[in-house]
């Protein structure tokens, strides 16, 4: 019976292991290969050792572009953490009509990334666009937003909170795990919202705070449609993500091998944030179990 439950386990999960195999451990080794060659798309590979990586340093457009994303990346993740876990608050409370009030504010994580991206494109238009409209109502003087060199990062940063469906779904489920008694010993106590808060929801949300902030710059860090549809990098490559640089240098210059090194870099990047955040976690993420920190 039990050989005959490892045939089936394995071949149910046959599909699963072919297919991360195929489509996700070949590419990866495939790319590291790449990543020391000289490529073009039509011709053969030449082995050229570390010389991509030598490059690498030496290019402008790197730095550039490894600078504006780690600049959005600072930008935009503290930004969403910090409204989704507010709205993920609000949503908490026992109010009327609150499915539809939680619907409402998961809706714009549905929209379609490049319908979503054409309606920030006429947002942020500087002749007719919604928040010049509305600046100008208000008697305040219009921004250029995406066109204008100083501002576009900054605008896309404001546009990365429209999609905080999914960090504020993972908040409100955090929340509503938090301990009832905790609170009503701190009500006994004679503390009040803001007490609870602090000792309370914020102490029993860190594992939340933590997840949420490790895929938030993850994810970050491979922004790609906004500068593709948006600005296509510019102005003056003020929007030259790293992923974007990385499609530019694969697909419109044909330079597959560094292409490759660039992802490979991106790889390594991440891989070291993370780790640095895994143990600085150490310092201030709460676990209910002692021996699970």
């Amino acid at each position: 019976m039990r050989r005959l439950e490892t045939r089936w386990g394995i071949l149910m999960a046959l599909p699963a292991i072919l297919g991360f195999v195929i489509f996700t451990v070949g590419p990866m080794v495939a790319s590291a290969f790449f990543s020391l060659t000289d490529w073009t798309i039509g011709a053969s590979p030449s082995f050229i050792g570390l010389d991509n990586y030598a490059t690498m340093v030496k290019d402008e457009l790197f730095w550039k572009s490894l600078s504006t994303t780690t600049y959005y990346t600072l930008g935009a993740v503290p930004l969403a953490l910090i409204v989704s876990f507010a709205v993920a608050m609000l949503l908490n409370q026992k109010v009327r009509g609150l499915a539809i009030w939680r619907t409402i504010f998961y809706l714009p994580t549905l929209v379609p990334a490049i319908a979503n991206v054409v309606l920030w494109i006429w947002i942020f238009n500087p002749d007719f666009g919604l928040l010049n409209s509305l600046l100008r109502e208000g008697g305040l003087p219009g921004s250029q937003w995406i066109y204008g060199e100083s501002t576009a990062v900054p605008s896309m940063i404001i546009m990365s909170t429209w999609g905080f469906g999914n960090t504020m779904v993972i908040f409100l489920a955090g929340l509503q795990g938090v301990p009832r008694h905790l609170y009503e010993a701190v009500s006994i106590d004679g503390g009040g919202a803001w007490r609870r808060f602090w000792h309370v929801t914020l102490p029993m949300m860190t594992p939340t705070i933590f997840y949420n902030l490790v895929v938030g710059v993850v994810g970050t860090f491979q922004v790609f449609n906004q500068a593709y549809v948006m600005t296509e990098g510019g102005p003056n490559h003020a929007t030259l993500f790293y992923v974007y640089y990385l499609f530019r240098k694969a697909f419109t210059e044909s330079e597959m091998g560094y292409a490759s090194a660039l992802a490979w870099t991106l790889f390594m990047i991440i891989m070291v944030v993370t780790f640095l955040m895994f143990r600085n976690a150490r310092r201030w993420v709460y676990y209910e179990m002692a021996g699970a920190r």
